[in-house]
C-alpha cells in the first residue's frame, strides 16, 4: 500500500491533518474513512495497522487527528463529541471533493459512535463499523470522574488519560449528557458490524449489547476474544482488518469505476478528455474506447490510471512494438515475444553528445527493445534500426505546431 500525508480545513478554520492510506495493486475499490478513540490520534496502533491491512485488501482508508489532536490545529479543550462528529462530515466532503466519497464508515471507542452519528448525515455512506464503541457518548466521563468537582467549580480541569495530560472544559460535559439520551443506530439504516472485546476493560461489551439491540438488520457481531480496548496485539488488529474487509464485500461494490456507463460522444479521430475529480483523475475518450489517466498519490493523485508521461511513453512503446511486427511478419523473421521498455528523464544537455541543443536541460527517452528469435547480427541490427520508423517516434522527432482555443459552454 502508499501512504501520503494529507491536509484539509473544518469549518471552523483548523488544518487538520491526516493520512490516506491506498492499495499498490490498483484503484481503490472502497474509500473508507477511520475516527479514531477518545485523545488517541490518528497513528494510535489499531487504526494504523487497521488501515494498512485494509489498502493491501484493496480499500483506501483515510484517518485524521480530530481538532485540537496530534498534528492538527486548534485546541483540544475546546472540543466535545459534538466538534468530533463535525469533523468527521468536513473529512467526508473533503473526500469527496479531492478523492471519493467515502462510502465505508470505521470508528474505533468514541469514534465508533461519532461514526454512527455522522453515518446518518452522509449519504454517501453504506456500511458502517465501530470497534469497542460505547452505546452513549457519555460512557467515557468515567475517565475523568476524580474531576468532576473541578470542572463544575472551575469550569475546566487537567485530567490525565492513558499516562497524557488533557485540559477539558464543563462544555464537554454538558455535550455528552446532551448525546446520552439519544439512540445512536436506532435510525441507521445501514449494514452495521460491531467488533467487542468481552474483556475490555475501558468500555464493558454490555455497551456492545446495547449497540446491537437497539440497531436494526442487517447487522453483525464479532467476539475479539481476549482482545484489549486499543487492539495493541497485532493479531487481533489484522483479525478485525481481515474481517472486515470479508463483511464489506457483501454490501459494498468492490468493482469501483470511476468512468460512467455511457461515453460521451467523440468523433471518429478525435480524443476527448474529461475530468473525474477535481485534483487529477481524468476519462480519455476515443470514438471506440475509454481509459483513465491520474497522478500517483505522493502527487496528490489517486493513483487509478497511467500519468500523462507513462501514457507518452505507452504510445510511443505501442507504436514502436506494432512497427517492429510488422516488419518482422513483412521480412519473414523469426522474431517472438516483442517486448519495449521504456523511461522517461531530463538530463543536462552537456551530456547529450547527440543533441543540438548544448545548455540546460533536455527530454531524454530511453527505450529498451528484447525479443526471442533466431537472428543473424545484420539482421538484427537493422530489426532495432526499424524502431526508429514507427510513426508516432518520428512525430516525436519533427517540428510539432500545436493551436489551442477555448470557448465557455
Amino acid at each position: 500500500m502508499s501512504r501520503s500525508k494529507v491536509e484539509f480545513t473544518n469549518r471552523d478554520g483548523h488544518t487538520l491533518t491526516g493520512a490516506l492510506e491506498q492499495p499498490d495493486s490498483g484503484p481503490a475499490r472502497v474509500m473508507a474513512l477511520f475516527a479514531h478513540c477518545f485523545t488517541c490520534g490518528k497513528d494510535v496502533i489499531a487504526a494504523s495497522r487497521i488501515s494498512s491491512e485494509l489498502a493491501d485488501k484493496g480499500i483506501a482508508v483515510f484517518r485524521f487527528d480530530f481538532t485540537g489532536l496530534g498534528g492538527s490545529d486548534g485546541d483540544f479543550g475546546n472540543t466535545n463529541f459534538s466538534s468530533n462528529v463535525e469533523d468527521l462530515l468536513d473529512a467526508a466532503d473533503f473526500l469527496k471533493e479531492h478523492y471519493q466519497a467515502p462510502t465505508l464508515l470505521i470508528g474505533h471507542s468514541l469514534g465508533g459512535a461519532a461514526a454512527l452519528v455522522a453515518a446518518n448525515r452522509l449519504d454517501s455512506i453504506e456500511a458502517v463499523v465501530t470497534i469497542a464503541a460505547p452505546a452513549t457518548p457519555s460512557h467515557v466521563k468515567h475517565l475523568f470522574a476524580d474531576q468532576h468537582c473541578d470542572l463544575e467549580r472551575d469550569g475546566q480541569a487537567e485530567v490525565d488519560i492513558g499516562g497524557r495530560h488533557f485540559n477539558i472544559r464543563a462544555q464537554l460535559l454538558d455535550d455528552l449528557a446532551d448525546w446520552s439520551s439519544r439512540n445512536l443506530v436506532a435510525s441507521l439504516r445501514k449494514p452495521l458490524l460491531l467488533f467487542h472485546s468481552p474483556v475490555d476493560k475501558v468500555v464493558p461489551i454490555s455497551e456492545a449489547a446495547d449497540l446491537y439491540q437497539a440497531a436494526m438488520h442487517p447487522k453483525s457481531f464479532v467476539s475479539l476474544d481476549d482482545a484489549d480496548h486499543l487492539l495493541s496485539k497485532r493479531a487481533d488488529s489484522d483479525y478485525v482488518a481481515a474481517t472486515l474487509a470479508a463483511w464489506a464485500s457483501r454490501y459494498l461494490d468492490f468493482e469501483h469505476e470511476a468512468l460512467p456507463d455511457e461515453r460521451p460522444p467523440v468523433a471518429d479521430g478525435d480524443v476527448l478528455v474529461t475530468e473525474q475529480d477535481a485534483r487529477f483523475l481524468r476519462g480519455l475518450y476515443t470514438h471506440n474506447h475509454q481509459v483513465l489517466a491520474d497522478e500517483p498519490a505522493s502527487q496528490g493523485g489517486t493513483d487509478q490510471g497511467p500519468t500523462p508521461y507513462d501514457l507518452l511513453l505507452m504510445s510511443l512503446g505501442a507504436c514502436t512494438s506494432m512497427t517492429l511486427r510488422m516488419y518482422a511478419n513483412h521480412k519473414s523473421l523469426d522474431v517472438k515475444d516483442i517486448r519495449v521498455r521504456l523511461r522517461h528523464s531530463r538530463i543536462h544537455a552537456q551530456d547529450c553528445r547527440d543533441c543540438e541543443t548544448q545548455t540546460g536541460q533536455i527530454e531524454q527517452l530511453e527505450r529498451h527493445i528484447t525479443f526471442q528469435g533466431q537472428l543473424t547480427d545484420a539482421e538484427q541490427k537493422r530489426f532495432i534500426e526499424i524502431a526508429d520508423r514507427c510513426p508516432v517516434h518520428r512525430t516525436l522527432k519533427r517540428e510539432i505546431h500545436i493551436t489551442t482555443e477555448g470557448s465557455q459552454e
